[in-house]
């Protein structure tokens, strides 16, 4: 009975040496994880997809199928409209594969992932101007790319949304009579938007600006002027 847990132990290591033990790489190769991933994708159970494409990336990272996964983890996300997740999974494709022939595809789904989430303009334009940098910069990498023709559109959109949001926040600070902010704000629409913004309206204010400027100069100006002297009658003739 004691040699019971000395025989147990060998035939545990003979397990093992033999292959008994459990190994999940034995289970399904690159190319069937690839499959999987894929089949899963195109019946848009984005999930299930990203699952067998990140086992694959897991346990064959030198695998020729890890670039498929790496550029289907990125839109399967952007399928789900996880923006955020998206936008890291497609830098960090074309972060590891720079020469990569889908890279103009990524950089403009980057683009469209901060577009998808432009607000009304009187929110934060953050998504605006990342859209922007994005479109941008695929334009001036791949400017005979499809994609960069299709960015276009939605580039223009996203400078008319930070053109209005100048001239909501102009208008605001020009109603609560902060002339000199306002004034930045419509000469920025007048400048750096004139093919998208509302410039006519944008040099309307502008002139009401500087007027209602030149008439608080005035009267502070009245204001601190000297009183004029009174002469005082002495009584005398």
């Amino acid at each position: 009975m004691k040699r019971l847990p000395l025989l147990l132990c060998i035939f545990l290591a003979f397990c093992v040496a033999s292959g008994c033990a459990h190994n999940p790489k034995d289970e399904k190769t690159a190319r069937q994880l690839a499959d999987e991933g894929m089949k899963e994708f195109q019946d848009k159970d984005y999930k299930k997809s990203i699952d067998a494409f990140e086992q694959l990336r897991d346990w064959y990272p030198f695998s020729k199928y890890t670039i498929l996964a790496d550029l289907k983890i990125a839109d399967a996300y952007f399928n789900m409209k996880k923006y955020q997740e998206a936008v890291s999974a497609y830098e960090t494709f074309e972060r590891l594969h720079p020469r990569n022939e889908a890279v103009p595809s990524v950089i403009y789904r980057i683009g469209v992932c901060h577009y998808n989430q432009l607000d009304t303009i009187d929110r934060d334009q953050t998504p605006a101007k990342k859209a922007i940098e994005a479109f941008t910069r695929l334009q001036n990498q791949f400017p005979e790319s499809e994609y960069a023709e299709k960015a276009e559109t939605p580039l223009q959109e996203c400078r008319k949304s930070l053109a209005d949001h100048e001239l909501y926040v102009g208008r605001f600070y020009f109603k609560s009579k902060h002339y000199e902010a306002a004034l930045a704000r419509f000469q920025t629409v007048v400048e750096q938007y004139p093919e998208v913004g509302d410039v006519a309206t944008a040099r309307d204010y502008i002139k009401q600006c500087n007027q209602a400027m030149n008439e608080q100069q005035a009267a502070g100006d009245a204001a601190l002027a000297p009183e004029p002297e009174v002469e005082q009658n002495t009584g005398t003739e």
